[in-house]
């Protein structure tokens, strides 16, 4: 008999890397110095437990010296680092060490957190949200934004910008969590969290202040496989409710306008479903109602694609809801045949939540197959960059299905 190790162990394990203590980049005539991120955890000194899956060597990087520029933004300072810096008292672990799948999850959720001011919480799934809300209360919000996609939340990154307490950790502890991080954890609330096996929880004040990052520019690096590197800055995707305008456009000598101007309501929806959009891996199509994701299409490569595949997400999702809510259990372990009819009617009644709300477009609209498909499932609003030469025919599209639309003047890929 071998010593082969169980194939569950591969995920627990803290990898060995041969990564140097640290790294230089010049800059122009600018050196940047990093210093290689290590903790103290059970008396031994260790860093990322492995990149994207076991087996890939991984380490954290923190800029230790010297200050990027390019061009005239400002970037984010070493004093201003919100993840890199971390250190042992702001992370508690059981069981499993961080991970970079971890901190890129961090990351993109800070991304998109940082344009809300109100509660919000996000949670995570390879570096994309699975559920988003913003309410009164963050323990509110987190029950929305969880069960928007139970399914997707099971293994996610919790990201709050709110001090959790005692009943949002109690909420929090249902599922199977990852990570959670918050500007602060009451004491009660970390007692319960840390009784949950392979736990991470990381304190980080700066989220309550997260609107200080909104212009605040960094440098994106990506390496190609032959040793080149992209260079890019870092998107400013804010967008300000004054900045939006009815959508409109000319074809041909003849002016097209949107006839149905939006409500209060869902204007304020659509500034929502915008602040998500731009976080998600495009091609990207968010559908938001009440200031919570009722469904979110990631990373399809054509646009009606994302739209058609958010919908039948919807309808899943809502409808595994529904189960657990009223029996406890996810939708695939329900045999009663009587009660899933009872359930796949009462998501049929307001189309999986799609009815009444508004999608919102990572890029212009080429064709009107997108408004169609979206008009089926009684969406009532539509936010999207404009641009399309063909704008004019989703304005018409729009106007035949009572529809409106509003044009952001900018677009938000994300790569």
């Amino acid at each position: 008999m071998n010593d082969k190790k169980k194939p569950g162990s591969m995920y627990t394990e803290a990898l060995a890397e041969s990564f140097p203590s640290e790294m230089s980049i010049m800059l122009g005539k600018t050196t940047l110095r990093y210093r290689k991120k290590q903790w103290a955890v059970e008396g031994k000194s260790t860093g990322l437990r492995y990149g994207d899956n076991p087996g890939q060597e991984a380490a954290l990087y923190e800029l230790a010296e010297g200050k990027p520029e390019l061009g005239k933004c400002g970037y984010i300072s070493p004093e201003d680092a919100i993840i890199s810096n971390l250190n042992e008292t702001d992370i508690v672990e059981t069981g499993k060490t961080i991970g970079k799948s971890n901190l890129t999850d961090l990351d993109a959720a800070i991304n998109i957190l940082k344009y809300f001011d109100e509660p919000t919480a996000m949670v995570m799934k390879h570096n994309n949200p699975s559920g988003a809300a913003s309410r009164n209360s963050i323990k509110e919000a987190y029950v929305a934004a969880n069960m928007t996609d139970r399914i997707a939340a099971f293994g996610g990154v919790v990201v709050v910008n709110r001090a959790v307490g005692k009943a949002t950790a109690e909420e929090i502890s249902k599922n199977y969590v990852e990570v959670v991080a918050a500007p602060e954890f009451e004491k009660e609330a970390k007692d319960i969290l840390m009784q949950k096996k392979n736990m991470r929880l990381i304190t980080m004040p700066k989220l309550a202040r997260l609107k200080d990052y909104r212009e605040k520019r960094y440098i994106e690096l990506k390496a190609l496989m032959d040793g080149g590197i992209i260079l890019q800055q870092s998107a400013d995707n804010e967008l300000e409710k004054e900045e939006i305008t009815a959508a409109e456009a000319e074809y041909q000598g003849r002016a097209y306008r949107i006839m149905r101007q939006p409500t209060g309501e869902e204007i304020e929806d659509m500034l929502f479903a915008w602040k998500i959009v731009q976080g998600v891996i495009s091609n990207s199509m968010v559908f938001v109602k009440g200031k919570t994701t009722v469904a979110i299409g990631t990373g399809e490569q054509d646009r009606v694609g994302a739209t058609e595949l958010a919908i039948v997400k919807a309808y899943k999702k809502a409808a595994d809801r529904l189960c657990f809510e009223r029996y406890g259990i996810a939708l695939w372990q329900l045999q009663d045949k009587k009660k899933l009819a009872e359930i796949e009617k009462d998501v049929a009644a307001t189309n999986a939540g799609l009815k009444g709300s508004v999608l919102a477009s990572d890029g212009f609209l080429p064709f009107r197959d997108t408004i169609d498909v979206a008009a089926k499932q009684g969406v009532a609003a539509i936010i999207q960059p404009g641009g399309s030469t063909r704008d004019y025919q989703s304005i018409e599209a729009c106007n035949e299905h009572g529809m409106t639309m509003v044009f952001t003047g900018k677009r938000v890929f994300r790569h």
